[in-house]
């Protein structure tokens, strides 16, 4: 196979349940959210998903092509014009990872000038890098992969296709390293938007792409439709003796067992379905390069943020109400809604005692909560997590602050009581 020449400095070679004992259905408002069984289960997700959640991602649009593409870690095959035999690897000074060029069967079918866009491509990646590097505080995604080790190799390639043969400029792809994901870069698609030999103009492109470098680096609790218990009783609850006694790494693990179980993170009424999307830390919204990429996104925010109060001292510390709800059956759903006619940030939403239910090995009465987080709202000066919100809308807080506001409103609204008025209320105004 023809590859590319390369004539940058320092190249190095690479090789490649319901149980017998729920006598009541729950409340309409929390009966998409409370589905038992495997069927039930595999349906709702197959509907709202598609994939699972380990190979959830989104990605940013720019018209014509795709400027990052984020789903299952399935469609990161990319097409014929990726070859994966051979590489050559770049490093950038004071930066974890490499440079790659590949070249494709389309390598140099164009001659020299193929030769000149894999130079210029290239250059014009680790010049970017570069200039990142000697800059990383001013692109806090970028520090937060570098500091996490998130980012394994950059590849360019001829061009980045994925399994339905759709090119993209950037493309994130999960690797068989846990926590670490691949950043691929289409070099025709670098020379039709103009950023070949402008690394200047390159930079905010490839900063906002590290949003998704991280999120995908971070999923990892992957939805299991197969494993749901039939039989409530075996769901892993857990006393809030027991809970106290476990290390955060054993509360997570309870919690990822949970989210196999009963514990689901939707997006209510599919309301965010072709919305924007916030860039973290900003009021700028982005329109998503698919219908579904604003809801994979969020789900991915939450769930992370659920894995920090469960396993940060922190929230043992302020918020151990919150930390024992997730794990002791309180909460049954976590939810991200865009609900434009209420002006609430978040909301608990608690079924009737009529409605509790029995669950675990020790057969513990529970009235299942929901939490609601209206993803277009800015918390208003009486929420008591105010001040951890920088005015910024919900939907644009990083992980560990989205992770705060949830502790706290489930600190300060979890109750043993009917929510039904206000959850009725919801429903009038949820978006049709």
């Amino acid at each position: 196979m023809n590859h590319w020449a390369v004539f940058l400095e320092s190249a190095v070679p690479s090789h490649s349940h319901r149980t017998t004992s729920m006598r009541q259905r729950l409340v309409q408002g929390l009966s998409t959210v409370y589905r038992f069984g495997p069927a039930a289960r595999a349906s709702s997700w197959a509907k709202r998903l598609g994939v699972p959640i380990l190979g959830i991602g989104l990605f940013v649009a720019m018209a014509p092509l795709a400027m990052g593409s984020h789903r299952g870690s399935e469609d990161h095959h990319v097409g014929s014009h990726t070859a994966t035999e051979e590489t050559v690897g770049h490093s950038i000074p004071g930066a974890p990872f490499q440079v790659f060029l590949h070249g494709g069967k389309g390598a140099v079918e164009d001659g020299s000038r193929s030769q000149a866009q894999a130079n210029a491509a290239l250059k014009t990646v680790v010049e970017a890098f570069n200039h990142m590097m000697d800059h990383r505080t001013d692109y806090p995604r970028f520090d937060e992969a570098l500091t996490k080790g998130a980012l394994q190799k950059v590849i360019i390639e001829p061009k980045v296709v994925n399994r339905e043969g759709k090119e993209f400029l950037l493309l994130v792809a999960r690797t068989s390293q846990k926590s670490q994901v691949n950043l691929l870069i289409s070099a025709s698609a670098l020379e039709e938007h103009g950023y070949l030999n402008h690394p200047d103009q390159l930079v905010p492109v490839l900063a906002r792409e590290f949003q998704w470098v991280v999120s995908k680096s971070d999923t990892t609790l992957e939805r299991q439709t197969n494993v749901l218990p039939s039989d409530l009783k075996q769901a892993p609850i857990k006393t809030n003796q027991e809970i106290a006694e476990l290390s955060g790494e054993e509360r997570e693990h309870l919690l990822q067992n949970l989210f196999r179980t009963y514990l689901t993170t939707t997006d209510r009424h599919n309301s965010l379905e072709g919305q924007s999307y916030y860039e973290t830390g900003t009021t700028s919204l982005i329109s998503p390069a698919q219908p579904d990429s604003t809801t994979k996104l969020y789900d991915i925010r939450v769930r992370a943020a659920l894995q920090a109060i469960v396993r940060e001292p922190y929230f043992q510390e302020h918020t151990p109400k919150a930390v024992r709800s997730l794990l002791n059956g309180k909460i049954w759903n976590v939810t991200f809604a865009n609900i434009p006619d209420r002006d609430w940030a978040t909301r608990t939403r608690v079924v009737s005692k009529e409605q509790s239910i029995t669950a675990g090995q020790h057969e513990k009465t529970i009235q299942p909560a929901m939490i609601l987080i209206n993803i277009y709202r800015t918390a208003s000066l009486e929420d008591p997590f105010y001040a951890e919100t920088n005015g910024l809308p919900m939907g644009a807080l990083p992980v560990d602050k989205l992770a705060r506001v949830i502790a706290r409103e489930i600190q300060d609204n979890i109750t043993e009581k009917s929510m039904r008025g206000h959850v009725a209320q919801d429903e009038i105004s949820a978006p049709q």
